[in-house]
C-alpha cells in the first residue's frame, strides 16, 4: 500500500519546526528516521494531514557526556551510538541494548528519539530508560521540560508528548562504580521486536552483598515496567542463584500479560522469570570483577 496524500516540510532549524508543530498540532507527525512511521504511513495506520522533517536538523544529533549522564540528541542514530566508545564506557546497558535493534539497516537510519517516541514496550530503548531510571527533555514554543521515564511511557504507543512537542534528548544516567549490567530479549526471529526482554543493573556493595538493583522488564505489559518488588527483596541480600531465582518466581503473580498471536500470557510469564533470572546473575557478575573484596 501507499500512504494517503500529505504535505512535506524540512525545517532548517528547531524554532521553524515548532512553528510548524504549533500550526498543524495533531494534524502533523514528525519525521526522523521513519523506520516505524513510513510503515504505519504505508498500511493507513497514521494519515497526517502534514510531515516535517526534522532528520536532518544536526542540532538534535550529538552524544554529550556528562558527570552524572550521557545526553543523546533525538535525532543521533541507533549505528551511531551502537559504534561509540563513550557509551561503552559511561552506559554500557545502551552500548549492549542498542545492538539488539533490528537489524543493521535498520539501525543506521532509525533514531533515538523516533525509538522512545513511538514507545513500543517490546523495544530496547524504552526498556533501558525506564530501568536505568532516565529522563526525556521535550520542547515547543513554551520551552522545555524534563520527563522521567516512568511518567514518560503511559501504555501502547502512547506517551505524554503533547501534540505541539518534539522530543529533543534522551537522558541514561552513567554506570556506577561497582555496578554490573545485562539486556536480554527472546524474539522469534533475529531483529524482530522482543516477545519478553528483562534489563537489569546491580551495585554491589564493599561487603559483597547487593547494594542496589533495578529490574526491568519489555513485552508484558503496555508500557515498560520497573520490578521494585523484586529490587526491595534482593537489595541487602547476599548474591546467592537460589535467592535470585526465588524472587523472579515472583514475577509470575505481579504480571498479568495479554496473549497474541506470539505468545499465550503463561509463556511470556515464563521467559519472564527465565530472563529476569538470567540478567540478574549475568549483572551481579559484572559488577563482582570490578572490584576485590576486603
Amino acid at each position: 500500500m501507499k500512504p494517503a496524500a500529505f504535505d512535506y516540510y524540512t525545517p532548517k532549524t528547531m524554532q521553524e519546526a515548532l512553528e510548524l508543530l504549533e500550526e498543524f498540532g495533531y494534524d502533523a507527525k514528525i519525521l526522523a528516521g521513519g523506520q516505524s512511521l513510513i510503515p504505519t504511513m504505508n498500511m493507513r495506520l497514521a494519515r497526517p494531514q502534514a510531515l516535517i522533517d526534522i532528520g536532518k536538523l544536526d542540532e538534535l544529533a550529538y552524544i554529550r557526556i556528562h558527570d552524572t549522564d550521557v545526553q543523546i540528541g533525538a535525532t543521533t542514530r541507533h549505528y551511531t551510538v551502537e559504534h561509540s566508545p563513550h557509551i561503552l564506557e559511561v552506559c554500557p546497558m545502551l552500548s549492549e541494548g542498542i545492538k539488539l535493534v533490528g537489524h543493521s539497516q535498520i539501525r543506521s537510519r532509525g533514531t533515538i528519539g523516533g525509538s522512545l517516541v513511538h514507545a513500543d514496550s517490546t523495544a530496547e530503548l524504552p526498556v533501558i530508560l525506564r530501568t536505568l531510571g532516565g529522563t526525556v527533555t521535550l520542547a515547543s514554543l513554551e520551552g522545555e521540560r524534563t520527563v522521567e521515564a516512568e511518567e514518560f511511557f503511559l501504555t501502547y504507543l502512547t506517551t505524554t508528548i503533547e501534540p505541539n512537542e518534539i522530543l529533543v534528548s534522551a537522558n541514561f544516567p552513567r554506570i556506577a562504580a561497582r555496578t554490573g549490567h545485562a539486556i536480554e530479549e527472546f524474539a522469534l526471529r533475529k531483529g524482530d521486536f522482543a516477545i519478553v526482554l528483562a534489563a537489569a543493573s546491580v551495585t554491589i556493595a564493599q561487603d559483597g552483598s547487593i547494594e542496589s538493583v533495578r529490574l526491568g522488564l519489555g513485552g508484558v505489559d503496555g508500557a515498560p515496567i520497573r520490578l521494585e518488588d523484586v529490587e526491595e527483596e534482593l537489595e541487602g541480600q547476599e548474591p546467592d542463584s537460589d535467592l535470585i531465582a526465588e524472587c523472579c518466581e515472583s514475577i509470575r503473580d505481579a504480571i498479568d500479560p495479554e496473549p497474541d498471536i506470539h505468545a499465550s500470557t503463561e509463556y511470556r510469564k515464563d521467559l519472564s522469570v527465565t530472563l529476569s533470572r538470567r540478567v540478574l546473575e549475568k549483572a551481579i557478575q559484572r559488577a563482582k570483577a570490578q572490584f576485590s573484596y576486603v
